[in-house]
């Protein structure tokens, strides 16, 4: 539950080295959260700088790659920490579409991570946030997915994908208490994208982290970064087939 100070107690990071992940927990930490779960594949993450800031943190092996053990290390969570107050799912694959094309099983992999292991997780932390009355899922989406490019369809289609899950599940939760904040960041610079030229309208990782810790305070359920993305996508989606194609890759 939220504080006397309002702020969230309890997080839980699915993903616990991801960059953006790690951001909005220790903005989170800094302005209250006491206890924390980083889960992550070989059950190691960072967990030093938390710990300094006082919180309580736990670390636990998680393979987003593996569907079937999603519910019961959502379950360990709350068992470990008390009742969920904020589920970050924040894990992915960014490819490349030309190693896609070679590879078409290393495509279907990826998606299943992208896409499959965020389903999973989501009704997983959805169902407990519901029998709890209260917590938010905040899934990290894509300005990828409103739109998919050719330069990145395969990773695209399975953010287009997570989106709409996300959208649906939102409304699913509807007057439960809990709820869904639906993140969309343009070209984010950091680890993943490290050694790739940043589009227009780039964005840093604590540029995500931010929105994100805005979104959680003000009630937003859709948030664009930047937010200016939001009127430029509004064209994007209605531009002829014909011209978007021949966009630059």
């Amino acid at each position: 539950m939220r504080n006397a100070l309002g702020s969230v107690d309890t997080v839980l990071l699915l993903g616990g080295r991801s960059e953006i992940g790690l951001a909005i927990v220790e903005r989170l930490v800094r302005d209250g959260a006491g206890r924390v779960m980083l889960a992550a594949r070989g059950g190691t993450a960072p967990t030093e700088e938390l710990r300094k800031l006082g919180a309580e943190v736990h670390v636990v092996d998680f393979d987003a790659a593996r569907p079937e053990t999603h519910a019961a290390l959502i379950e360990h969570a709350a068992a470990t920490l008390g009742d969920l107050d904020v589920v970050i799912p924040a894990f992915g694959v960014l490819g490349k579409q030309a190693v896609y094309d070679a590879d078409p099983v290393a495509a279907a992999r990826d998606v299943a991570v992208n896409f499959g292991g965020h389903v999973s997780a989501g009704l997983a932390a959805a169902r407990r946030l519901r029998e709890q009355g209260h917590g938010t899922l905040v899934v990290l989406s894509s300005v990828a997915g409103v739109r998919v490019r050719k330069a990145n369809f395969v990773y695209g289609s399975a953010k287009a994908g997570l989106d709409g899950f996300a959208q649906g599940l939102a409304d699913s939760l509807h007057g439960s208490g809990a709820q869904v904040v639906v993140i969309r960041p343009g070209f984010v610079i950091g680890r993943m994208t490290e050694g790739m030229t940043p589009a227009p309208m780039s964005v840093t990782v604590d540029t995500v982290a931010d929105a994100v810790i805005d979104a959680l305070k003000s009630g937003r359920q859709t948030v664009w970064v930047p937010g200016r993305l939001r009127f430029v996508f509004a064209v994007m989606r209605i531009l002829p087939r014909a011209l978007w194609r021949r966009l630059p890759r």
